[in-house]
């Protein structure tokens, strides 16, 4: 074998291996790469209860999922109620909430983060969509600066539990939903 065909061959082995990725991108199948957060549009709603997400304060929530669908949420609890949920079956490439201590709580955007990498206060008295909320945070120092304002316990995303974000109530006792 010469230099010149052992070079064609080496080509053609790497061919082989990168025709099916390259196909397969082509057909709109994505890999395992998170996905970035998109900044919501204008009007955009709620997957679970259709309201407007810049119509309500506190930090909202986004999953990417890898068929190229976005779900927005106008809240944590419920951004996090999907997150934690066992029968959850589609492959999520990403999903954010926002850094409270950058974003601006009344009219919340961008300050996007990995939701498992926030830090979050329950209990406080600041109010999302859905009244009691988790106030979420890049760091833990800032979490505990607004626990010490507004009340409430500093949790990372290992130790919030399903029943803390059911619909139904779970840990803040808000019957509303």
């Amino acid at each position: 074998m010469t230099l010149r065909s052992n070079g064609r061959a080496r080509l053609r082995r790497l061919v082989a291996l990168a025709l099916p990725a390259l196909l397969l991108s082509a057909c709109g199948e994505r890999t395992s790469v998170t996905t970035a957060p998109i900044e919501p549009r204008a009007g955009e709603i709620c997957e679970l209860d259709g309201m407007t997400l810049a119509d309500f304060p506190g930090p909202k929530g986004q999953i990417r999922y890898a068929d190229g669908k976005t779900s927005y949420f106008c809240d944590t609890v419920e951004l996090l109620s999907v997150v934690l949920m066992p029968e959850q079956v589609r492959k999520v490439d990403g999903a954010y909430t926002q850094d409270m201590a950058r974003a601006n709580w009344e009219t919340p955007a961008g300050h996007w983060i990995r939701v498992e990498d926030a830090f979050y206060v329950e209990g406080s008295r600041r109010v999302g969509s859905m009244g009691p909320t988790l106030a979420s945070f890049a760091l833990r120092a800032d979490a505990e600066v607004f626990a010490r304002k507004f009340g409430g316990k500093v949790l990372p995303f290992s130790e919030i539990t399903p029943n803390q974000v059911r619909l139904d109530g779970g840990t803040t006792h808000d019957q509303g939903m």
